[in-house]
């Protein structure tokens, strides 16, 4: 009997280490667990194709079991960060809603020995923290933007500013740059100075409310292409003119088609690329620390331009619009 027993106990252990080897080899299937947190995509044009970008290159056919979280909000993708830390993925891949917050949770994916990319967005955090920043430089994104105003030549630069989510780092990029020109220069005002978080609504009210109060303006400085074109509507309803000629000069961030299309057509002045495509900059990363190489440029600064309807070529549009 007790022969017996031991035969089963055995038998038992057997079986149950064959069940966990199997449901090992069932979790361990080959794929690289990405974790992957991003701004809402319906946010832009711009976030759409960043996640349609993301979405196609973080597949199982390219080798990667991904997960994907979205939020606007800072400490909701912060808790997404923190679920996918308890689910053990390899690498978590991180757009930033806003600049500030991260340490702890980094912190805890280093513990956990999961390796963390930054794309789109910096974040104010030690690099050490993570192992790659695959970004849009957005400081000079604004730079390059109010240079271009700048070489206008107005007598006076009476501003509508609509900003971007608060915090964010393209926000905070592209308010700076005219924060400073504003501060610097005598003749550089803003009637208004008001966030529309990317949204095209909120945007034409904030440039109603302005026409309403009788205010003159020259210039709408908008940190997105979809509230820019929420600003035209409020111009277009109160027959303001813009663009080439126009009475206003109206500018935008991002490079949609639809955009950049104002543009060739005379109806907007400026639009700033920020390019969307950091998918496959983070899978080369990936692929060559699965190879055990080391990563050589921490920081890598997307290419980017900014185009004036002066200028601007069909073949600008098919090459660069989103």
């Amino acid at each position: 009997m007790k022969k017996f027993l031991a035969l089963l106990v055995t038998a038992c252990l057997a079986f149950s280490a064959f069940a966990c080897s199997a449901k090992k080899a069932e979790d361990d299937n080959g794929l690289i667990k990405v974790g992957i947190i991003n701004n809402d995509p319906n946010e832009s044009g711009y976030r759409t194709a960043n996640d349609k970008s993301m979405k196609e290159m973080f597949t199982e056919e390219n080798g990667y079991d991904a997960s994907f979280a979205y939020s606007l909000k800072n400490d909701e993708q912060i808790a997404y960060a923190q679920q996918f830390i308890q689910d053990e993925v390899d690498y978590l891949l991180i757009s930033a809603a806003g600049t500030s917050g991260w340490d702890t949770v980094l912190k805890d994916a280093k513990d956990a020995g999961i390796q963390v990319i930054l794309f789109d967005r910096t974040i104010d955090a030690d690099d050490s923290l993570y192992v790659a920043s695959i970004v849009s430089d957005m400081a000079k994104e604004g730079d390059t933007a109010v240079s271009w105003l700048a070489d206008q030549g107005l007598d006076e630069y009476n501003v509508i500013h609509i900003q971007g989510v608060m915090g964010s780092a393209a926000q905070i990029g592209r308010s700076g740059a005219l924060d400073k020109k504003v501060a610097d220069n005598a003749n550089w005002n803003l009637v208004t100075q008001q966030t529309a978080e990317w949204n095209a609504d909120n945007a034409q009210q904030i440039v109603q409310s302005v026409i309403d109060s009788g205010e003159s303006f020259n210039v709408i400085y908008a940190e997105n292409d979809d509230m820019a074109k929420g600003a035209v509507a409020a111009l277009d309803a109160a027959n303001i003119s813009h663009g080439i000629g126009g009475d206003v000069i109206v500018m935008g961030f991002d490079c949609n088609s639809w955009a950049l299309a104002e543009l060739l057509a005379g109806n907007w002045n400026y639009d700033g690329q920020c390019n969307p495509f950091q998918a496959s900059y983070i899978d080369a990363i990936i692929k060559d620390l699965e190879a055990g190489k080391e990563i050589t440029e921490k920081v890598v600064i997307l290419e980017e331009k900014g185009f004036s309807a002066d200028s601007i070529t069909q073949a600008d549009v098919d090459q660069y619009g989103i």
